[in-house]
């Protein structure tokens, strides 16, 4: 499939921003999903703040996913359609694209509430020298919120959630650097582990009544096998160095704990 790209940038269409306030780019990645992604689509359109750039990064999708996206056309700042390396990949794509001051993702499973951008960048302006952002995220379970950075060491239940719940300054993003996509099913984990430990980067978290977006059962995340994760998250905590005396001890307890999974 050759590439295909569109969007207001690419028709030359003019498009205010207001320069008093943050711009917000938002980046959803998408490959078949022709379900959920028209209802993502206009959970970012229907905000409430309207300083943002909007970017669809397609992974050369066979379904009506570009049927979906190409509807929007006029409002969607960017879109790409070509073959990638997977979600990563795409990830490190609608980055280099990205031209806000804050940085967001919206997969295509999952929807913003209508005033997450709002709640944002009020934020934004009271925390100055805040590198990144933590918004509450409701998933099926219940609402997830609030930062620990400690448990960063010892476990994934440090923050809310990737998608609809990180926002990142764009400069601060260009301190961490791109997703490693040698990484197939962990990388935001990566991601996290170098930009609060390794570059020691500050962070925020909303409360629990400022909710962000909602996080839809059975995306990317849901389908990966408890094993794949498992192992790739010890391999990426060696990669980075992480005392190999504690490795060993979150494998023997995560194994004692999930022992029916192995």
């Amino acid at each position: 499939m050759s590439r295909l790209e569109g969007g207001i940038k690419v028709n030359h269409q003019a498009k205010i921003i207001d320069k008093e306030k943050p711009l917000i780019s938002i980046i959803t990645v998408v490959k078949n999903n022709q379900r959920y992604l028209d209802e993502t689509i206009q959970s970012v359109l229907s905000q409430t703040y309207k300083n943002y750039e909007y970017i669809i990064i397609d992974g050369g999708s066979k379904d009506e996913t570009l049927k979906i996206i190409k509807k929007y056309d006029d409002k969607i700042d960017f879109w790409i359609s070509e073959k990638d390396n997977g979600i990563y990949d795409a990830f490190n794509k609608g980055l280099s694209f990205a031209k806000g001051d804050l940085i967001g993702f919206v997969n295509s499973d999952d929807i913003l509430t209508n005033n997450a951008l709002e709640i944002l960048s009020k934020y934004y302006k009271k925390h100055s020298e805040t590198d990144f952002f933590f918004g509450a995220v409701k998933k099926h379970w219940g609402i997830l919120h609030g930062y620990k950075p400690w448990k960063i060491y010892l476990s994934w239940g440090f923050y809310s959630s990737h998608s609809t719940g990180f926002f990142i300054k764009k400069d601060a993003a260009k301190i961490v650097g791109e997703y490693n996509i040698k990484y197939k099913y962990s990388s935001d984990y990566d991601y996290f582990y170098r930009m609060i430990v390794k570059h020691k980067l500050k962070g925020v978290a909303t409360k629990k009544n400022e909710l962000f977006g909602v996080f839809r059962r059975g995306g990317y995340s849901s389908k990966i096998k408890f094993l794949d994760h498992f192992f790739e998250t010890i391999k990426i905590r060696l990669d980075n160095k992480q005392n190999k005396i504690v490795v060993l001890c979150i494998l023997i307890l995560k194994y004692l704990k999930n022992i029916n999974k192995f």
